[in-house]
């Protein structure tokens, strides 16, 4: 399944990154911009991560072989339901939302079956939003998370796999349940801890933050109304997640005593280890490359 033209529904830091990323690779694909401010839009087609734009949507999906939506989470369902009559027949729907049971249920129930729909999940991307932060590279070695299930046709998941590896990125199947856990965990959870850690500081210790805590709290600087959204739906894998946290910190305030500083640094030793683990991980699949 190849794509000749792509539709990018939202050409904020994720849409535009797309469109960048293949034009560095040189993909002759055509892309169209939709999304509601035309000033951002233009701003798009400048930067080149467009080739052209429209506000009408069903001018921006009429002759697309593949439509991504790249809007927040909280508008799929809206923007699902307009695509529905618009769609040709064939044309594949994907997403880059960061949860997918919702997603999928709703593409399941809301599109026409001869519209595919098989969920995306790459993960990249930045505290920051806006075209202006786009980046032909933010894709490069990164994970693509692909979230098929029963339903969905063979050629659908593998053409899909194609496009994101075209982006330098590495693919990972899980179902949409799967996937909403494994993210809590990694991803949804360090973001609520990110903006816990700065929510608790009092006013006299935040003049006196170093990098460890700038570094360690950038991405509470993300929308908060995306994140509200992204956290809402996937409100019963996330409160696990917090309740596993609650726990470990239980276990760690009780090795907070001076009988237990053996148990302690045993703790600490046990944490580096695992982080130090995962980044050399990284690095050998960056070098793999």
């Amino acid at each position: 399944m190849a794509f000749s033209n792509l539709s990018i529904l939202g050409v904020g830091l994720l849409g535009g990154s797309i469109g960048l990323g293949l034009r560095a690779s040189a993909n002759p694909c055509k892309i169209v911009g939709y999304g509601y401010r035309r000033e951002t839009l233009e701003q798009a087609q400048a930067f080149g991560a467009i080739d052209r734009w429209t506000l009408d949507l069903r001018e921006a999906v009429a002759d697309a072989d593949l439509v991504i939506l790249c809007t927040p989470v909280g508008l799929f369902e809206t923007m699902l339901k307009q695509l529905a009559p618009v769609l040709k027949p064939g044309t594949l729907v994907t997403d880059v939302g960061s949860t997918k049971r919702t997603v999928v249920r709703l593409a399941r129930d809301l599109l026409p079956e001869a519209n595919p729909f098989v969920g995306s999940h790459p993960m990249a991307g930045s505290e920051k939003r806006g075209v202006e932060y786009a980046r032909a590279d933010l894709f490069h070695n990164a994970l693509c998370i692909l979230t098929p299930t029963a339903g969905s046709p063979r050629s659908a998941a593998t053409g899909l796999e194609i496009f994101w590896e075209s982006l330098g990125m590495r693919i990972v199947r899980l179902s949409p349940e799967e996937h909403d856990a494994a993210v809590s965990d990694i991803s949804h959870l360090p973001h609520l801890l990110a903006a816990a850690l700065v929510s608790m500081q009092s006013r006299s210790a935040m003049p006196l933050a170093g990098k460890g805590f700038i570094d360690t709290t950038r991405i509470a600087s993300g929308d908060a109304r995306l994140w509200r959204d992204i956290l809402l739906d996937n409100r019963d894998n996330v409160l696990t997640s917090l309740t596993r946290l609650q726990n470990e910190i239980a276990t760690l305030k009780k090795l907070i005593t001076p009988t237990k500083g053996e148990a302690l640094t045993a703790w600490l030793a046990s944490a580096a280890q695992r982080r130090d683990d995962l980044a050399k991980a990284k690095l050998r699949e960056i070098a793999d490359e």
